[in-house]
């Protein structure tokens, strides 16, 4: 018995431990051009495929992952990579073309074309849904609301509202607007705006006309019924 056991010590110590996985090379410059060309093409807004990974092409990543049920990161990995390659273009909920969608269940905004294909994709950050207080407004509840809307007003610059600031932004019910934001984490954060990446900001209202449809959806109490 007391030999059995020295020889099955003897042998796990010649083992040695068990070997680390090797990590994942990084991307070369190559495959970062590869993959913004990819998310082009795909229908995310991810600038020039130059392979600088910047903040267009993280955001776009972004609204990638949020897309297909991965974490939201931003981290251009070769796993993703893969994801990339094997990926189908997001598909619009409504086949009417020419109009604007605002998934708040997954937190993405699409601009869908006349022809009803989507096209630069972006992550948003909408409405927490709960309680808050603000000196300015008093108490209320960060609701972004679901429902079929138009752009009925645009403004140029940054605004500031009761509630905070607003770069160009897109009326689309009372005070509830799409605009550029430096803050816009990968989850819901604002008052009920809908806050879109900043570079995105600047080009986005020269694209959408007044009067452009905007169907938002994806509430959590419509998601229960």
């Amino acid at each position: 018995m007391r030999a059995t056991v020295l020889l099955a010590l003897t042998l796990a110590c010649a083992a040695g431990p068990t070997a680390a996985a090797t990590p994942a090379a990084p991307l070369s410059a190559s495959e970062r051009k590869a993959a913004e060309r990819r998310l082009a093409e795909l229908g995310y807004w991810a600038g020039p495929a130059d392979g600088v990974w910047d903040e267009a092409s993280r955001q776009a990543l972004v609204a990638f992952q949020k897309l297909e049920g991965r974490p939201a990161t931003g981290r251009l990995t070769r796993s993703e990579w893969q994801a990339l390659r094997a990926a189908a273009s997001p598909v619009p909920r409504d086949s009417g073309g020419g109009h604007l969608e605002v998934d708040l269940a997954r937190q993405v905004l699409l601009l869908v074309d006349h022809e009803g294909r989507v096209g630069n994709v972006l992550p948003i950050s909408s409405g927490t849904g709960k309680p808050f207080y603000e000196k300015r407004w008093g108490r209320g509840v960060a609701v972004t609301p679901c429902g079929r809307f138009t752009v009925y007003r645009k403004r140029t610059g940054w605004h500031e509202s009761l509630l905070g600031m607003m770069h160009n932004p897109m009326y689309l019910v009372g005070g509830i607007a799409i605009h550029g934001s430096y803050d816009v984490p990968p989850r819901p954060a604002s008052h009920g705006c809908i806050r879109i990446p900043m570079f995105a900001s600047h080009r986005l209202p020269r694209m959408v006309p007044l009067e452009t449809p905007v169907l938002v959806y994806g509430c959590a109490e419509k998601a229960s019924q």
